[in-house]
């Protein structure tokens, strides 16, 4: 058994990134922390952590048994938690990366209406649109709009939405009303990205636009739409207001983009915390009745 000593230490080290955050996480020193990490080192005969004097990082050899490690200690998690009670006490950090106004709106609500049924749990909750590497960054899942590209995550859809494309009266009076997609290169837009997406005839055509304004931030976008600089195109929940006080006027609306999703993305893995695997259920069951 004694081949066991030191995984859970390394395993806090490889996602605090850091022997003192890790010792703090365990509440135990830094001193046992590292020499446990050594001694594991020794028993395997190979390098899992590259130390700095600033920050810790795994070797190549060290993140595929991290990996590994963080498999064998959510199954030792899942198989104690099934022992006991179904009325699950969910402890420790919550970690949720979002992206995007609906996650704002809509998905920090419920995580936290969530988070109210279990005192002891906390939450961590930070906004990127970058895609997330689950093994640095130790978050439990990612909520995220559109296309996915990485086959190495689970995906389960969250909600079904529905672009939207609009412009404020002065734009369109100054520049004119665009009729096709194509004409959108002759037009400002408000770019989150250069790409947009549109249905034409049965099939998903794809146009690049460029404009006066980029930003990743959608309440700007929106601003940005309505102070006239040039056409937004973003999930329709996000301009409807807009477009029902007259604020702005939508346009291309044959073309929109009927079917784009916000998923909860987490890694490819048997086992998962008690705290995501239930989380990611509650939201599932949260928004089953949604629509844009």
């Amino acid at each position: 058994m004694d081949s066991f000593d030191g995984i859970i230490e390394f395993v806090a080290v490889a996602e605090k990134q850091s022997f003192s955050a890790a010792a703090r996480e365990l509440e135990c020193s830094t001193s046992h922390v590292s020499r446990q990490v050594s001694r594991l080192e020794q028993r395997l005969g190979s390098a899992l952590v590259a130390r700095s004097t600033r920050l810790v990082s795994l070797t190549e050899a060290g993140n595929q048994y991290y990996q590994q490690c963080r498999e064998l200690l959510n199954g030792l998690q899942q198989a104690n938690e099934q022992l006991g009670s179904q009325q699950y006490q969910l402890n420790g950090v919550l970690r949720v990366s979002l992206a995007g106004t609906f996650a704002e709106t809509h998905v920090v609500p419920a995580l936290i209406s969530f988070a109210q049924a279990h005192p002891e749990l906390r939450l961590q909750l930070e906004f990127d649109s970058h895609i997330v590497n689950f093994v640095e960054s130790g978050f439990d899942f990612a909520i995220r709009l559109g296309q996915l590209q990485d086959s190495g995550l689970v995906a389960r859809k969250l909600v079904k939405r529905s672009m939207m494309a609009a412009a404020s009266p002065a734009y369109l009076e100054r520049r004119g009303i665009p009729l096709h997609p194509e004409h959108l290169r002759h037009h400002d837009c408000i770019v989150n990205n250069d790409h947009w997406t549109f249905r034409e005839a049965g099939k998903t055509v794809t146009q690049k636009v460029s404009g006066r304004f980029y930003c990743n931030n959608q309440h700007a976008l929106v601003n940005a739409c309505e102070q006239g600089l040039g056409i937004a195109y973003m999930p329709g929940r996000n301009l409807s207001e807009q477009v029902n006080s007259g604020r702005l006027i939508s346009v291309l609306e044959p073309y929109w983009y009927q079917d784009i999703n916000s998923w909860v993305v987490y890694p490819n893995r048997r086992f998962l915390p008690a705290r995501a695997r239930l989380a990611i259920q509650y939201l599932l069951d949260h928004f089953a009745d949604w629509h844009e």
